[in-house]
């Protein structure tokens, strides 16, 4: 049963619509204090940026927040399969980078992302060059090479994934329905209450005939699954250009495969590492006052606030 109250979504004080590059359209808006230095987020695979609410608002009195969604993901038109793919995503990253600064101006830029958009952003940063001042990427889903100790482990858990969006229902009578569904799926249970109504009304649209559509097709989403496997991505932080903080889900508490893979990179490639104690996956909304902890105090010590 639903236990929480949907929110009214925050009006943004400004906001532009970013054309890719391939001609797709991804929604941008500003909110907070457009005087301070600013953070660009976005979240992971089949969510939306407005799902993670309770962990960025907090966040607005000290920051230029700049949100969006991911093309296929909450507030876009959707565009099919064409681009839906790291090799895309990771330009869209630079894209609307530089759409912000043209359209708000250039100022000290963060990235702050997760999941999906986090394996962007590290592919971007490695292989099409260095555009922020400062990268945070909360729990990448990061596939070790073949032979690895933990790649079995990763392999096994995105052809879960794989299996699930697949076949998870993609129509919801309303989203008091989907609020309920996370909050009575394992995998989600441990979000804060408020989290599971956020991000069910984020990631619905309403169809004609009343019912509720998820934005991103679960069959997109399943292919991103899939293609974690093989990106062939497991950077060393120098390779990035600039300063990076991965934040990742604790490795003891939820034995999740996420957070082991993450670990073993810190303690490989030479990361600045945390990881946010008795969390998994979705570590941003299930701990959101110790997630942002961990990325202020990494903000801080950059000189960044």
């Amino acid at each position: 049963m639903n236990t929480s109250t949907p929110r009214t979504p925050l009006v943004p004080s400004e906001s532009f619509t970013a054309r890719m590059s391939d001609g797709a359209e991804i929604a941008v808006r500003r909110h907070g204090n457009s005087s301070k230095p600013r953070l660009i987020i976005s979240h992971g695979n089949g969510f939306a940026i407005d799902g993670y609410r309770v962990f960025w608002e907090p966040l607005l009195d000290k920051y230029d927040v700049v949100l969006f969604d991911m093309r296929n993901h909450g507030q876009n038109a959707p565009t099919g399969a064409d681009g839906h793919n790291y090799k895309q995503m990771a330009a869209d990253l630079g894209t609307v980078r530089d759409a912000v600064a043209k359209q708000w101006g250039e100022k000290t830029t963060v990235g702050v992302f997760h999941s999906m958009t986090a394996r962007a952003a590290m592919k971007q940063a490695v292989e099409n060059g260095w555009i922020w001042d400062a990268l945070v990427l909360f729990d990448p889903p990061s596939v070790p090479p073949r032979g690895h100790p933990v790649y079995e482990l990763m392999r096994g858990f995105e052809l879960r994934l794989v299996e699930f969006s697949a076949n998870r229902p993609d129509t919801f009578a309303s989203v008091d329905a989907l609020a309920d569904a996370y909050r009575e799926a394992r995998a989600s249970s441990s979000w804060v209450p408020q989290a599971a109504d956020d991000m069910a009304q984020s990631v619905l649209r309403q169809l004609p005939d009343g019912t509720m559509k998820l934005v991103c097709q679960p069959e997109l989403e399943a292919a991103i699954y899939l293609a974690a496997l093989t990106l062939d991505l497991w950077p060393a932080a120098s390779a990035f250009g600039g300063p990076v903080k991965l934040i990742g889900a604790d490795p003891e508490a939820k034995k999740s495969p996420t957070a082991r893979a993450n670990q073993a990179l810190a303690q490989e490639q030479g990361y600045l590492y945390e990881a946010v104690s008795g969390t998994g996956h979705l570590l941003q909304i299930e701990k959101p006052e110790e997630s942002r902890a961990a990325m202020l105090s990494f903000l801080t010590d950059l000189g960044i606030f």
